[in-house]
């Protein structure tokens, strides 16, 4: 009887960025639960949510930069994770904000979406996102064949959407979202067609990962297995 899968083959390195992921999530319960939400919990969770969201977002975004550059290419295998993670983020962000902000009060949504400059380029970031999401499997990518790529190529506007939310959204200090449309601007350049040739004939130290990392967890119990009866046969 065949075994049958329930999990996919992670890497060390998958694991590690899943878990990663996770973290500011865990960390935002772990501050509910202990009244750490500072003394506007709304407005820390909304916040929180979204910053994570950005930072997930750009950091799908250069995994294909990575890729070209120094030929990482474990990024691949995690950028559809980062992505989902992101729009999961914004998710939350977004349901805070229509939920505990304004209670679901469709008359204070609409005033404030549409009258907060801010709120209407995040909601149009978070429109782009949602179909993103929904058509990133194997099975969309079938039906959808050349267009997938094109659909996905939207990812950059939401990308621009977001900064653009972020740096409105603060009013005083905007030298962090100032930082995050640098970094935008340079995976931008990054894809151009001939930025990608020059990036990629640069001969730049190919980036590897420590032996742990790049094995499946499958893997490192058959190595640890075949280990130990080496070591046996020895003794």
């Amino acid at each position: 009887m065949s075994r049958i899968k329930v999990l996919p083959k992670l890497s060390g390195f998958q694991l590690l960025v899943h878990a990663a992921s996770l973290a500011p999530l865990a960390f935002i319960l772990v501050d509910y639960f202990n009244n750490n939400l500072t003394v506007n919990p709304i407005q820390e969770l909304t916040f929180r949510t979204g910053k994570t969201a950005l930072v997930l977002l750009v950091c799908s975004l250069a995994c294909t930069p990575l890729n070209t550059i120094f030929r990482f290419r474990p990024a691949l295998k995690v950028r559809r994770a980062l992505g989902l993670y992101a729009v999961f983020y914004a998710s939350l962000h977004f349901l805070i904000f229509v939920g505990l902000d304004y209670t679901f009060d469709l008359d204070l949504l609409q005033g404030a979406i549409f009258e907060k400059r801010y709120a209407l380029v995040g909601f149009a970031a978070f429109l782009v996102l949602l179909p993103l999401a929904v058509t990133s499997t194997k099975g969309w990518m079938k039906r959808l064949g050349r267009r997938w790529t094109r659909l996905h190529q939207l990812v950059y506007v939401a990308g621009v959407l977001a900064v653009i939310h972020y740096l409105w959204l603060v009013k005083s200090d905007i030298r962090v979202p100032l930082v995050y449309a640098a970094i935008l601007i340079l995976l931008l350049v990054a894809r151009i067609p001939a930025m990608r040739r020059f990036l990629s004939n640069l001969g730049l130290p190919r980036v590897s990962l420590p032996d742990f990392l790049g094995r499946s967890a499958t893997q490192s119990r058959r190595t640890a297995t075949h280990s130990s009866r080496t070591l046996g046969r020895l003794e």
